[in-house]
Formats: C-alpha cells, sequence, structure tokens
C-alpha cells in the first residue's frame, strides 16, 4: 500500500480513517508494522494473544475492525491465536500466497488490506477452519465487566 492509498474499502463496524503507511508506520510499533503491513509471522509462543483466555472481539490493529470474537478462538497448539470462524465472512478476505515455496492461504482484513496470518482446513467444527493468526496484528477489546 502507498502513501497514497486511501482506499474505500471498508468492513462491517470499522469506525477507523484510512491511514496512509507512513502514518501507520508512525502509529504501530516495528513488530505490529513489519506483520501488519510486510506479512510477517511473529515466532510461535510470543504474541501476546496466543494464549488469552478473556471475553472480547480481536481487533485489527492498523484499522481498529471488529474482525473476531473470543466464543470462536480455540487452543490449536500452535502457539498462534487461533480461530474456527470471522466475525461476519466480510470482516476478512482470503488471498493466495506462494511465498517460502508454499501454497496457503492468507488472511487479510477486509477493511485495509492488514495482514493477519493464515487458513488452514484443520479446524474444530462447527466449520472445521482454523484462522491462525498474528497476535502483532490484533488489539483485543475485552468484553467491561466480564
Amino acid at each position: 500500500m502507498s502513501d497514497n492509498d486511501q482506499s474505500g474499502n471498508r468492513a462491517a463496524g470499522c469506525c477507523s480513517v484510512p491511514r496512509s503507511d507512513a502514518q501507520l508506520r508512525a502509529e504501530l510499533t516495528p513488530e505490529q508494522y513489519r506483520i501488519a503491513r510486510e506479512k510477517g509471522t511473529e515466532r510461535a509462543f510470543t504474541g501476546e494473544y496466543w494464549d488469552n483466555h478473556a471475553p472480547g472481539t480481536y481487533r485489527c490493529v492498523c484499522c481498529g475492525a471488529p474482525l473476531f470474537s473470543s466464543d470462536t478462538k480455540y487452543d490449536s497448539g500452535t502457539g498462534w491465536p487461533s480461530f474456527y470462524a470471522p466475525m461476519a465472512p466480510d470482516r476478512v478476505r482470503e488471498e493466495v500466497d506462494i511465498s517460502h515455496l508454499m501454497r496457503r492461504t492468507e488472511v487479510v482484513c477486509a477493511a485495509c488490506n492488514a495482514h493477519l496470518g493464515h487458513l488452514f482446513p484443520d479446524g474444530p467444527e462447527p466449520t472445521g477452519m482454523r484462522y491462525c493468526l498474528n497476535s502483532a496484528s490484533l488489539k483485543f477489546d475485552p468484553e467491561a465487566g466480564k
């Protein structure tokens, strides 16, 4: 995404104004920027949310769009936050990723194109899918009063 990219691609519930790469570089930590904007990956068992069990909503770190609920989070044993479904199908988008000599399905924020992680067909029911995400691409919003 260039500094001039002000895409109007917005997910439902996203209330943040689109920001340029320069603004995001200034607002995010270097690790968050590397992962969300440069399609990086954090090491397993090192991210802030892989072992988080609190109720709440996981939002995009770049634009604040609500993406995943703690209701669909589960322990996949992989060391990354894993979910079996997004809050709504239009919250995330799937793209083909052929990096690292592999063919995988990349998961990105539908509102701002931030890299979130990858999707695998080895999750629990009811979907059988595993959205394996990077903590650095997410901001956890705990439910009040719980």
